[in-house]
């Protein structure tokens, strides 16, 4: 008796009789087994029967395949595969054309079966085929059924495609040129070359000499979706198999401004939905299209080619009316330019071309700027302008942001990289515009001066403010908008206040999201970190601070320090020089004891913000704040120098008065330490020593050769 794991418990069918359960023993033969059910049902000749999957995938039981079949399943008894495609065979020549259509209708859906398909094509029913379309006598429905036969049995690779003939290869690209032609047949026969091009460079060379461009072009003009598709993976197809020449014309091509916009108003704007086939061929177009850009971001400038000094010394002129240069000395001009380019904001202004060396985004960045100056003079203008006028440390250095932007677009587009063979998040908006990358960078980089301001950042900021303007690209393009305008519309209403509210609920998700033990653990760890940031705030009230007397005409004219004694009872503070960093505690001479401080106001609040209603702009009045003392009547009026400073003292003032904390730097350092402390107490340490004293430290190498400079270089 067989072991009972090689035993399956099986029903089968056959058409017109009651179905038999058996239990199949996979140690006997599959001969014997197919005997012994024809013997169930009275059946003369099992060697012309075989046993097949009912379901959907009717694939043959064969010895290679039968330890797949599972307990429950259902299996049927039909023809053998050698009959069926002998009659097949017969049927298809038949001079009846009625029977012509159902055997080759049939073929169509048994040709699925690898083992059918090699009965088949041993009989060389392949080559009926390829004679059935190259006399191109039959009916629509007749040929689409050979074709989509024939398809079927290339697919399992048993016949190379370069056996195909010629005639073969002409008659089905004349099916993909007809102007009027059955859609199933045209669909078809744009598989068939897709196959044909990936299958070898020779057969590439033959589709492309009999279908043109244009061709494939307009079908994406037509409402079949299918055909859109098929005339989508026959246009990748070609870009895939093309040698260095074709390719370099297809990319030209397919980067056509007329291209795209087929596709846009036909595909993307078309009243269905877009499949995932078409999808991803959207996205390999868009990504190849894309890399176009490559070679520029590859390379970095190069100081000696006068054409792009000549665009570099373009961007300073678009920005500055400046005097007659011709009329200056040597010295006296290059004073003049080291000045404008550090307005620009370069950081080497004296040979800003060294700003551009990085690759990426190298060339490409200086080609984004030279657009934006050339393509929107006034908005470029205006930007320049505005933050050469500020404050030198509140200023939005626009060549610094301008190549920071290029990189990140760089990276969100993904150039350079090759197409992914899963991916289709392809981008509308790509298809909407012509230069679209460069148009884009001319919106992102007016509103990277917007998030700026909204930060109130400092140079300190920057790598922070490229953070939230990088969040606030992708976070649009994921909601995939469909023009420029909508883009446009929504990255900019889409401010540092809203990712702010949107990073809070998502770490809110976040936290429901966790197991009850880890919050009780959060919850626990709370009070210990948040004492410790109250002691660092104290130590940095006690280290203190430089502040600024700002006039009523506006103008930066004194300095004064304060500072809080080490017993946290007095505030020391004084008019101190230009030079001073920081003074010694008992040159301070003015003082208020802590116990004295009755308030402490913060904005349009303070006395000193009062006192100068409807002049004071937004920036200053964020970071404006006041303590009170003597009931009220007296009080001492800062105006921090940054964000930063602002929630450091008024945090360190709160913690003195015995109250809450509740600045943003506050909320995020104890997001972060929280997210470190819970990391380290469910770190698996079991086993593993922790040893008391810490590691010696290495000796010093022999030398520092390996030192890099990255003063001229953003990270």
């Amino acid at each position: 008796m067989a072991p009972q794991k090689d035993i399956v418990k099986i029903a089968i069918q056959m058409p017109g009789a009651y179905p038999q359960l058996i239990e199949l023993d996979q140690k006997k033969p599959l001969s014997a087994v197919i005997k012994e059910v024809c013997d169930g049902w009275n059946l003369q000749g099992p060697d012309n029967y075989a046993l097949q999957y009912a379901d959907s995938v009717q694939t043959y039981i064969t010895e290679t395949n039968r330890l797949d079949i599972k307990n429950g399943s259902i299996l049927r008894l039909t023809k053998a595969p050698g009959r069926c495609a002998e009659d097949l065979y017969k049927g298809i020549q038949s001079s009846d054309s009625g029977v012509r259509c159902d055997s080759l209708k049939q073929l169509a859906d048994v040709s699925t079966d690898i083992t059918f398909a090699q009965e088949f094509i041993s009989r060389d029913g392949h080559s009926l085929l390829v004679q059935i379309v190259e006399e191109d006598k039959e009916s629509c429905l007749i040929m689409t059924h050979t074709l989509t036969g024939f398809m079927e049995l290339m697919d399992h690779g048993i016949v190379s495609w370069e056996n195909l003939s010629s005639a073969f290869i002409k008659k089905i690209a004349s099916f993909v040129n007809a102007k009027v032609q059955d859609a199933s047949i045209q669909r078809l026969a744009l598989a068939i070359l897709e196959n044909m091009v990936l299958s070898s460079n020779s057969l590439f060379q033959l589709v492309r000499q009999e279908v043109t461009l244009e061709r494939l072009i307009t079908h994406l003009q037509v409402t079949n979706q299918q055909i859109q598709t098929k005339a989508m993976a026959l246009l990748m197809a070609l870009l895939q198999t093309a040698g260095e020449v074709d390719r370099q014309e297809l990319l030209a091509y397919l980067g056509n401004k007329n291209l795209r916009q087929y596709i846009y108003k036909n595909i993307i704007h078309s009243s269905g939905p877009v499949g995932d086939e078409m999808a991803h061929y959207l996205y390999v177009l868009q990504s190849v299209t894309l890399n176009l850009l490559e070679p520029l971001m590859r390379t970095p400038l190069d100081s000696y080619n006068q054409d792009q000094r000549d665009m570099l010394h373009n961007l300073r002129q678009l920005a500055f009316e400046t005097e007659s240069e011709g009329s200056l000395s040597n010295e006296r001009r290059r004073s003049l330019c080291a000045k404008e380019f550090k307005k620009l904001g370069f950081s080497n202004n004296s040979n800003p071309g060294q700003d551009l060396v990085r690759a990426p985004p190298g060339l490409l960045a200086l080609d984004t700027m030279t657009y934006f100056a050339s393509r929107y003079p006034d908005a470029y203008s205006r930007f320049v302008l505005e933050n050469s006028s500020r404050e030198d440390k509140h200023e939005c250095p626009f060549a610094r942001s301008s190549i920071q932007l290029t990189l990140i677009l760089c990276e969100i587009f993904r150039i350079g990289e090759p197409p992914s063979e899963t991916r289709s998040d392809f981008h509308p908006i790509f298809f909407s515009q012509d230069r679209i990358f460069n148009e884009l960078f001319c919106i992102c980089i007016q509103l990277l001066n917007k998030t700026w301001k909204e930060m109130r950042a400092t140079q300190e900021d920057f790598d922070k403010v490229m953070q939230v303007v990088r969040e606030q690209i992708t976070r649009t393009l994921a909601s995939k908008p469909t023009s420029l305008e909508l883009f446009k519309n929504k990255v900019n209403a889409l401010n540092y206040s809203e990712i702010l509210k949107l990073r809070q609920t998502e770490r809110l998700h976040q936290e429901e999201t966790l197991a009850p033990p880890v919050l009780e653990l959060k919850e626990r760890l709370k009070p210990e970190l948040l004492e410790l940031i109250r002691q660092q705030r104290l130590n940095r009230l006690c280290h203190g601070t430089l502040f600024r007397k700002i006039s009523s005409r506006r103008r930066q004219d004194k300095l004064w320090y304060c500072r809080l004694s080490p017993n946290h009872k007095v505030l020391h503070y004084g008019d101190v020089e230009e030079d001073t960093e920081t003074p010694p505690i008992e040159t301070l001479q003015e003082k208020i004891p802590v116990a004295d401080i009755k308030a402490l106001l913060t904005g349009k609040d303070c006395p000193h913000m009062k006192e100068n209603k409807g002049k004071q702009n937004k920036e200053v009045l964020d970071l404006a704040f006041s303590i009170t003392y003597d009931v009220e009547e007296y009080s001492l009026n800062f105006i921090a120098s940054s964000r930063t400073d602002f929630c450091l003292w008024t945090d360190g003032l709160s913690v003195l008065l015995g109250r809450e904390m509740s600045s943003e730097c506050m909320r995020s350092e104890l997001e972060i330490l929280l997210s470190m402390e819970i990391k380290l107490r469910l770190l698996d340490l079991e086993n593993v020593p922790i040893p008391d004293a810490a590691p010696p430290v290495p000796k010093p190498p022999s030398n520092f050769n390996f030192c890099y400079d990255f003063s001229q270089t953003e990270q």
